[in-house]
């Protein structure tokens, strides 16, 4: 998740819109908060983060200091998931300066899963944690082949179609959010339709969709099998679910359906306050994003349909060290803050998605609906998508392979006019260097 590009939405909107991240705002590096609380004669457990990873935050950390009056929180966080995560790995190489708990972001959870997990609580025999209360797929990210669990979920990113109603009006297209769903329903090729009927009959100035590479990664996202399999091999370039998702994406680029934007870019946060495109592919922790870009002239105007396909993006985890001076009380915590009503009252503050399932029928996520997005019901839409969504391969290269497919490859053709097989070969070129091929 782009979790350093997102700060300070939700804290500029407000808690309790359930529209932002847990990854907005963000905590000076390095700076410690314990709540208030007083740590003579207690024990302190300490919390290691990047950005303002939302437990702080919503209150947990106060909440369980009063049950616990014995116990003491203390966070640092590093503003940067690329300062902090080379940072993680220093210290557990040497088994010091960890904190009793790391947060894990997970993009990164392969590789400390397959590389570190001899040196991390098997957090799957702690006292409260129910495995069957997660996700299948977001559980099996954090554990080992041989049955250890060694990551706690956090949060994570299913996703929806966000769209502008008043677009797809004018280009003749169904506007309510289960007629929208259906035109592309079970299949990413009916998008790439339907963005072939907008343009027939849009506006002039309008494109379909903001970019081909967030069409490129929001396929990859449903597909059990993208960039390695089973046995840990680099297979994106024979994988037929990585091409065919090339294809469809490179389509929306030569089909001129794009608005040949970067996310995360100054660029792409002005097609927001313009409106000029319809749809953009949107995890939950998006939300937050479009209507601080959007702005108030873009309350009731977008709305959230499912995607074709369940697919995710983004989510994080939380690991205690074996080398932690508490990691009993440590692994307890964790166990606690990643419980179903504990990630209900994360979301309900910070809009961060729960992995744990058993909170979806809890009445703040089940009920959850968003009012700058036409009263859509977020908690609906994104539980159903979370349950569908495939167990996914991870690797360990996972981000850069990703990148370079997407910001590399697919953006030479969406921008530049390359052609599908150039920008493919210009990816595969730079991935092979970066994973020294």
């Amino acid at each position: 998740m782009r979790r350093t590009v997102i700060l300070a939405v939700v804290a500029a909107l407000g808690a309790g819109l359930l529209a932002g991240c847990a990854e907005d705002g963000e905590e000076p590096a390095g700076r410690a908060s314990n709540g208030g609380g007083d740590a003579k004669g207690k024990t302190t457990i300490t919390v290691g983060v990047f950005g303002a990873f939302g437990l702080q935050e919503a209150g947990l950390y106060d909440e369980y200091m009063k049950l616990h009056k014995n116990i003491v929180i203390k966070q640092t966080s590093i503003e940067r998931n690329e300062n902090y995560y080379p940072q993680l790995l220093t210290h557990l190489g040497s088994g010091s300066g960890l904190a009793d708990i790391q947060a894990v972001e997970v993009n990164n959870i392969a590789e400390i899963t397959a590389t570190q997990a001899g040196k991390l609580v098997d957090l799957g025999k702690t006292e409260g944690v129910d495995k069957n209360a997660f996700l299948d797929w977001k559980w099996a990210q954090a554990t080992t082949k041989d049955g250890r669990t060694v990551g706690l979920g956090t949060d994570i990113g299913p996703q929806g179609i966000c769209y502008r109603k008043d677009l797809f009006a004018e280009a003749g297209l169904p506007t309510d959010r289960e007629e929208v769903g259906k035109l592309w329903s079970g299949d990413w090729s009916k998008y790439l339709d339907a963005g072939k009927k907008f343009k027939a009959k849009a506006s002039k100035g309008t494109a379909f969709v903001d970019s081909a590479s967030g069409v490129l990664n929001a396929i990859n996202g449903s597909s059990n099998k993208r960039f390695y399999d089973e046995n840990g091999k680099v297979v994106y370039k024979t994988n037929p679910a990585v091409r065919k998702a090339w294809d469809i994406a490179a389509a929306f680029a030569t089909e001129g359906l794009t608005g040949k934007l970067q996310q995360f870019t100054p660029a792409w946060d002005q097609g927001y306050a313009n409106g000029t495109f319809a749809t953009v592919s949107c995890p939950a922790w998006m939300l937050g994003y479009i209507q601080d870009k959007a702005g108030e002239a873009g309350k009731d105007k977008w709305d959230v349909a499912p995607a074709p396909k369940p697919s995710n993006w983004g989510g994080s985890f939380l690991i205690v060290p074996e080398a932690g001076k508490n990691k009993t009380e440590a692994a307890k915590l964790a166990a606690w803050l990643t419980a179903p009503e504990q990630q209900a009252k994360l979301f309900t503050e910070r809009g961060s998605f729960p992995s744990a399932k058993a909170a979806y029928a809890l009445p703040a996520v089940s009920g959850a609906k968003h009012t700058y997005f036409a009263g859509a019901p977020i908690g609906q839409i994104f539980s159903q998508a979370a349950e569908g969504v495939p167990v996914q391969i991870v690797g360990p290269k996972d981000l850069v392979i990703a990148q370079n497919l997407s910001d590399i490859g697919m953006l030479q053709v969406d921008q530049k006019g390359r052609s599908s097989k150039e920008g493919w070969d210009a990816a595969v070129k730079a991935i092979d260097n970066a994973l020294d091929q």
